[in-house]
């Protein structure tokens, strides 16, 4: 046979050798940082859960607007220099969100699964805390809590993009009755979904269900 055949042969041979060793590799990784956000994922709820967290929100959502009608604790927070954060437990909250955006804005955590469990929380905390970071950045310039900022812009993106949320389409929706809507008076956020309540599963998505074990 040609020399060429051999060559030919040769080099299809070491590309099955070289693809029988890199695809397995590349699986690994892609496991591997999956299993990365979901630990990282788990942290920071484990972290949001945390008793001085939750004591530093709460301290933003009730404390923090009439404390910061006092011109000494805006100034405390405006100059260069240590802030206290038992004096300031905003800034737990800041540091916290500012932590997500880097992870977020580095790929160590997907947007979509953070958004779906903390989004709301990202955005509601920045309107809340926007004149902190306004006078935080008096003299220290737009780099301070950038990050945050970014988490924020990205979340607002992605609502925009998912103004219903990301419910499967292919998954019918469930009635949902609010027995006290009328007499409460509220309007009504959500009009009911035009889905049936039950359908026959397609092929397609019993193929997707594991068969019941039997005893």
């Amino acid at each position: 046979m040609p020399v060429e055949f051999w060559n030919s042969l040769w080099s299809f041979l070491t590309f099955l050798v070289i693809a029988a060793t890199v695809v397995p590799a590349i699986l690994q990784i892609r496991h591997l940082s999956s299993n990365n956000q979901i630990q990282t994922l788990l942290s920071l709820e484990r972290d949001f859960n945390e008793h001085y967290l939750q004591e530093a929100f709460r301290y933003v959502q009730h404390e923090l607007p009439k404390r910061l009608e006092d011109p000494a604790y805006r100034a405390e927070l405006a100059r260069i220099g240590y802030i206290d954060a038992h004096l300031h437990p905003e800034m737990k909250v800041c540091n916290w969100f500012d932590e997500i955006g880097t992870f977020v804005k580095n790929g160590l955590v997907g947007e979509q699964a953070f958004f779906e469990l903390f989004g709301r929380l990202v955005d509601r905390y920045w309107e809340l805390l926007t004149p902190v970071i306004a006078l935080l950045r008096r003299e220290r310039g737009l780099r301070q809590y950038q990050n945050f900022e970014f988490l924020t812009a990205r979340y607002r993106r992605w609502v925009r993009l998912h103004p219903d949320g990301v419910y499967p389409k292919s998954v019918p929706r469930l009635k949902l009755e609010d027995p006290w809507l009328a007499q409460d008076g509220a309007p009504k956020f959500v009009a009911e979904p035009d889905l049936p309540i039950e359908e026959t599963p397609t092929s397609e998505e019993l193929a997707m269900v594991d068969p019941t074990p039997t005893p």
